[in-house]
């Protein structure tokens, strides 16, 4: 069992005591933005020639932020993950006036944006200080995420974090964030409590406030600075602030 005042010594939560920790994922350990918008200026500049930056952040910004009621449908059951990839790219493109074919056009998107996105992967600075610090205090720690285990088991690894290795998909209980399962099967695997286990991620609505409502220590990642007035939890724009003298 995780020694508390170990704990208290190497996180500053401001939350009580700590004897796990879950994560999130995509853009919260791994900057799946960056690995997204690369991939995609490159499997699609022939289709749009000319196009300038503006342009590029407009498309990636469709793609990752305004089309994401698609990835909702997939976590419903309705579409396939390469069906939801390839709306949210039907509707990027066609914002610039695009159409992307149906058939081998539509495949070849597909398969080529799914490899690119690949070796793009990384993990931010902040990550592996952070997991060094609870590897020094022996506290367990983990991932839990909205896609599903082989998926994210592949991505991490890829980002060099192969380390973590507590990871419950979507698959793993058939829940999806912010139903309480999913969070507490990640507490259950760690060995811990809800009440003492720390989650931290980038959506405020299903990282933050799901894991607070699920009863525990909900941290909301907001690397980007994005105002949210009506938040009162705990909020962090880096992995480093929750650890002692380094905020």
């Amino acid at each position: 069992m995780t020694d508390p005042e170990a704990a208290i010594g190497v996180l500053a939560t401001g939350l009580g005591v700590v004897r796990g920790v879950l994560f999130d994922i995509d853009d919260t350990l791994v900057d799946l933005e960056f690995a997204m918008t690369t991939a995609l200026r490159d499997v699609s500049e022939h289709l749009l020639p000319g196009l300038d930056q503006a342009g590029w952040e407009k498309f990636g910004r469709i793609f990752t932020h305004e089309t994401t009621h698609f990835y909702d449908r997939y976590l419903a059951g309705e579409l396939s993950f390469n069906e939801q990839r390839l709306l949210r790219g039907r509707a990027a493109l066609r914002h610039f006036g695009v159409e992307l074919e149906e058939g081998e056009q539509a495949h070849h998107w597909v398969s080529s944006y799914a490899s690119l996105q690949h070796g793009y992967i990384r993990a931010f600075d902040d990550v592996t200080p952070m997991l060094d610090a609870l590897d020094a205090a022996g506290i367990p720690y983990g991932a839990v995420s909205n896609n599903v285990h082989d998926y994210q088991r592949v991505k991490l690894d890829a980002a060099g974090l192969e380390r973590i290795r507590v990871l419950v998909g979507t698959d793993t209980v058939g829940a999806a964030k912010p139903e309480p399962a999913i969070y507490l099967e990640g507490v259950r695997r760690l060995g811990t409590g809800a009440g003492e286990t720390l989650y931290v991620g980038d959506n405020l609505l299903l990282d933050a406030e799901g894991s607070t409502a699920a009863g525990l220590l909900g941290v909301w990642l907001n690397r980007g600075g994005e105002p949210a007035p009506g938040f009162a939890g705990r909020e962090i724009g880096s992995l480093l602030e929750l650890l002692a003298g380094r905020a």
